[in-house]
């Protein structure tokens, strides 16, 4: 018996998913199954709630005849939770299984005062923002985490992070999970922990440019990272390092200490937190990313000048980024990504990198802005559950 013949539920439900086969006769021609086991595979899933039927699709015999029911995934049937944690402020959200943000809430969390008490709050406000969509906390099916630091995926916990003092090793996924169980008393759900640059990616590339097979999002704000979308999925190397650019040595920064505790990194020139401490400085009041991006706003010429300044560094980084993975979008976010970073980024990007590399290449900035990190964040959910070998252990669980 071939492969083809022996898919199981979880491979029907990945076919309907995906678009690629959406009426019991695609299904039967795309697995080689029989109609009945078909038939017998698809009602476990539409006793889970998983599936439903849709419209009736087009009549394909000349002869005439019913039309043929189409199946869709029913995203009604559960929420995601997701967060994304800055340095000092954090966004969370109730998702549904599509991506669409049901309820939002932006506010102060400062990464400094712990994995414990950070994790403690979102708990709270996961509570509040379930209330507020209308959804019951036994609805959820996972959450899902940014952070701004490297992340062993295997473990979820980051290893090593620079700017956030306290979290190295941490059971986050652990802690979050109590958290949402101590603030609503539903059972713990699964938490899947990322690099935020890693999801912001995700979230961007699977909204704007499902068809780009190499993708890379560079985000600029207190520090410097780089998420990569290869294939459709996230590349984070052996351990969920990948993308750390921010770390990258460059010449002008021999003299700049950096929060790794090494001289001379990208992040200690070129970030959000390098700009606004040359802003200090010379006087102007600015301590962060976000200070710089409101100067910016406000059409700062000293903020513009010193933010093209570290698009030119930025940019001289990833002509070899460019060169190496040959991505057809490169992708600017974060705090900096406005006209004058994107120029200077632009400036030394093209100059440095061989043209081959940049032939096919489109230099844009985000398309969900701070929401990119909160949809990439609850994608990662749902592909994770709804993945084909977790399929069948999860109706399992359910009874069907």
């Amino acid at each position: 018996m071939s492969a083809r013949s022996q898919a199981g539920v979880g491979e029907l439900l990945e076919l309907v998913r995906s678009g690629r086969a959406v009426t019991r006769g695609a299904l039967q021609q795309a697995t080689g199954l029989s109609r009945a086991t078909v038939g017998q595979r698809l009602d476990r899933l539409f006793r889970a709630g998983w599936l439903r039927e849709g419209a009736g699709g087009p009549v394909d015999s000349p002869l005439g005849g019913r039309p043929s029911i189409t199946l869709e995934f029913d995203d009604a049937h559960a929420v995601v939770l997701a967060a994304d944690l800055e340095t000092r402020h954090a966004r969370a959200a109730v998702l549904s299984l599509t991506g669409e943000i049901l309820a939002e809430h932006t506010g102060t969390l400062v990464i400094e005062d712990g994995p414990d008490a950070v994790l403690g709050e979102l708990g709270r406000w996961f509570a509040g923002l379930l209330e507020k969509a209308g959804h019951r906390a036994e609805e959820v099916c996972g959450i899902g985490l940014a952070v701004p630091g490297p992340v062993d995926t295997e473990t979820g916990r980051v290893v090593q992070p620079p700017i956030m003092p306290g979290w190295d090793g941490y059971d986050i996924a652990g802690r979050l999970a109590t958290a949402f169980t101590e603030a609503t008393d539903a059972a713990p759900v699964p938490v899947l922990v990322d690099n935020d640059a890693n999801l912001m990616a995700y979230g961007e590339q699977r909204t704007a440019f499902p068809d780009c097979s190499a993708f890379v999002l560079v985000k600029v704000s207190t520090g410097i990272g780089a998420g990569v979308v290869v294939g459709g999925s996230i590349y984070r190397g052996i351990d969920g390092g990948a993308g750390d650019i921010g770390h990258i040595r460059v010449p002008a920064g021999s003299d700049a200490l950096c929060r790794c505790g090494s001289y001379g990194c990208l992040a200690a020139v070129a970030s959000g937190g390098a700009v606004a401490r040359r802003l200090a400085e010379r006087g102007v009041p600015a301590a962060s990313g976000a200070d710089v991006r409101d100067l910016l706003a406000s059409g700062d010429p000293g903020a513009a000048a010193l933010a093209r300044e570290a698009g030119r560094q930025v940019g001289d980084v990833l002509a070899t980024v460019v060169t190496l993975l040959n991505p057809g979008v490169l992708m600017i976010a974060g705090d900096l990504a406005g006209t004058p970073f994107l120029t200077g980024v632009r400036e030394l990007l093209y100059q440095r990198a061989l043209p081959r590399s940049t032939a096919h290449l489109d230099v844009v900035t985000s398309r969900l802005g701070e929401r990119a990190g909160l949809v990439g964040a609850g994608a990662l959910v749902v592909e994770h559950l709804y993945a084909p070998e977790r399929v069948e252990e999860r109706l399992l669980a359910l009874g069907v």
